[in-house]
């Protein structure tokens, strides 16, 4: 699985940019560590996941 096709299976569902945000935002409130360890399994480079835990 990759980060593309990850965000495929969002768009699918019909999450927007602003819905994946708000998903994101929950998964690291609630499951900080293993939200962490998702965005790491998805080869997300280091620099892009403190980003994303960041927003």
């Amino acid at each position: 699985m990759t980060k593309d096709q990850w965000i495929e299976l969002f768009e699918e569902i019909g999450l927007d940019e602003d819905g994946m945000r708000r998903w994101h935002r929950c998964f690291e409130t609630r499951y900080p560590d293993g939200h962490q360890s998702f965005l790491e399994w998805l080869n997300i480079p280091p620099d892009e996941i403190r980003r994303i835990r960041e927003s």
